[in-house]
């Protein structure tokens, strides 16, 4: 046994309430890694439209989700398609409605408050109704609270809640941290993962440092 197939669009047999993200999501400038997932009793399968929001390919600004995330239901990937122009008078966005407002619109325009791609690392988890503005890191093993709103970046294994978001805690002393960024099991063979899961999901850093030496 190696685990569910992560190509499976719903990983848990005859539910729907839990997708693999790199199975639902479609266009170029969106990705996700192999078993991160999104659960939502409503329509899971339409987290692109439901969740990742103002994401026009004009903005050339990308999302991009590691492997073995756990995403909850709710969460708001806000991207920078969500600016307005800050250069005139109003902020008002007249070019993109019609009737003559969409004379001299110029594209170029929209990417000046551009904060680039939105950056999720591997085995992060985001609870419920967590908002990730525009051009956010989020580093590895980082953990983002219910309700949060993430407006600057989030350190790896870091734990980050409120409005907006602050850091309260590294989940691991740094030099725990540095160690397992090296080992970054996540990119470790399925099989790999699947024999020493009590290892990955243990607090024994020993114990999973020889599983990461091991041939």
């Amino acid at each position: 046994m190696h685990g569910p197939n992560p190509s499976a669009r719903f990983p848990f047999p005859d539910a729907t309430h839990t997708v693999f993200l790199k199975n639902v999501i479609s266009g170029s400038n969106i990705e996700a890694g192999d078993y991160s997932y999104y659960n939502d009793p409503d329509q899971a399968e339409r987290f692109q439209e439901k969740c990742v929001r103002y994401h026009f390919e004009f903005m050339g600004d990308r999302l991009s989700i590691g492997k073995f995330c756990a995403l909850a239901t709710g969460v708001e990937f806000i991207m920078n398609g969500a600016n307005h122009v800050l250069g005139g008078f109003s902020t008002f966005p007249f070019s993109i409605f019609q009737g003559g407002w969409e004379k001299d619109f110029d594209p170029a325009d929209f990417l000046v408050g551009s904060r680039g791609d939105t950056v999720i690392g591997n085995d992060v988890w985001i609870g419920t109704g967590a908002t990730i503005l525009p051009g956010v890191k989020i580093g590895d093993g980082a953990i983002i609270g219910a309700k949060a709103i993430v407006s600057r970046d989030v350190p790896a294994y870091a734990i980050a809640v409120g409005n907006p978001a602050q850091e309260v805690k590294s989940r691991y002393p740094a030099e725990v941290v540095e160690e397992l960024l090296h080992i970054a099991w996540w990119n470790w063979p399925v099989e790999k993962i699947t024999q020493h899961l009590n290892a990955i999901r243990g607090g024994d850093l020993t114990a999973l440092h020889a599983a990461a030496i091991e041939d």
